[in-house]
């Protein structure tokens, strides 16, 4: 499995010839980001936002993906996917959290989560391998808040995300780490993962970079 993040809660997850896009979003008028666009088979948008539900950026030749919007289990092509609801923000959108079994490994993509996990929440989760959580502050987490629910959910590794968002909290990404403990983690250009490679590690912080 391979892993590329595109800056916000943008990522791109690719085993074999499957691709899934996760939160695509569209282009900033400021250039601040710049729209990534590729072929997924499967899209998944946590929010109904421009920032989080771009599908078309998830079209490209012939492959048009199999869209995920919401709360409710999915299974596509022997991925497993569960939608969980993730609350309702101050701006009054509702998030989705997705778990996704893929090759063994159980990933939890929060989006734009900005709210606290339930018990509940937790179980409907279960064990996490790999946590993708937002970090920036503002609309999303704050970075101590960020990694007290990632604490609380026990993830064998924690990937920050929408870290460079300039409307939330300065320097989000280095309080989330002096947090974490981990203030000179390395910055990985991509992630390159099997299912071995995590199974002695707990808690274990990286940093992708926004390759956008």
């Amino acid at each position: 499995m391979v892993i590329t993040y595109f800056g916000k809660s943008f990522l791109k997850i690719v085993l074999g010839d499957l691709v899934i896009a996760a939160n695509p979003y569209e282009e900033h008028k400021d250039k601040e980001h710049k729209a990534t666009k590729f072929g997924a088979d499967i899209a998944l948008s946590s929010l109904a936002s421009p920032d989080f539900n771009a599908i078309e950026n998830a079209s490209f030749a012939d492959k048009t993906p199999f869209v995920a919007r919401g709360p409710g289990e999915y299974e596509i092509g022997g991925v497993y996917i569960k939608g969980i609801h993730g609350g309702e923000r101050a701006d009054k959108l509702i998030n989705t959290t997705y778990a996704v079994l893929l090759d063994g490994i159980r990933l939890a993509i929060f989006g734009g989560f900005n709210g606290k996990v339930s018990a509940e929440m937790k179980e409907e989760l279960g064990e996490i391998d790999v946590l993708f959580i937002p970090v920036g502050g503002g609309s999303v987490l704050s970075p101590k808040d960020a990694y007290g629910t990632a604490t609380f959910l026990e993830p064998k590794i924690i990937i920050p995300t929408q870290y460079e968002i300039h409307s939330g909290e300065k320097d989000a990404l280095q309080v989330f780490l002096k947090e974490a403990g981990a203030p000179s983690a390395d910055i990985l250009p991509k992630l390159t993962i099997k299912k071995k490679d995590i199974e002695e590690k707990e808690g274990e912080v990286l940093v992708l970079a926004d390759v956008s």
